[in-house]
């Protein structure tokens, strides 16, 4: 199972990799939303923004996210680890219920040019 410090490695690495992403990837991601990843193993709650490419998580709370961010993720631990690694895709994560995404329908259309 991965760990807390993991799982926040694992969200400044996909932070990195946004912000060194051009053409369609960048584009899609250079937008300002409210964002919160819940690990549901840890249960743990990662939140932060999703601003211009780069995930800039302001804290970690305990249990599921206490306010509604406008893209919301949840998913186990070791799940984040390797879609981050490109060992998971998320599309099939996605489909087989071992990733939750939640967002609004604009933002959906943005983020899948990202997964």
């Amino acid at each position: 199972m991965a760990t807390k410090e993991e799982c926040r490695g694992a969200l400044d690495k996909l932070s990195e990799n946004l912000a060194r992403s051009d053409g369609k990837a960048r584009t899609a991601a250079g937008f300002n939303r409210s964002l919160s990843c819940h690990i549901t193993d840890l249960d743990v709650t990662f939140a932060g923004r999703l601003v211009d490419g780069v995930i800039e998580v302001a804290g970690t709370e305990a249990g599921p996210p206490r306010e509604k961010a406008e893209i919301r993720l949840a998913m186990a631990g070791d799940d984040l680890v390797a879609l981050v690694d490109g060992q998971l895709n998320f599309a099939r994560a996605w489909s087989a219920g071992r990733v939750r995404l939640e967002a609004g329908f604009r933002d959906l259309l943005r983020l899948r040019s990202l997964l």
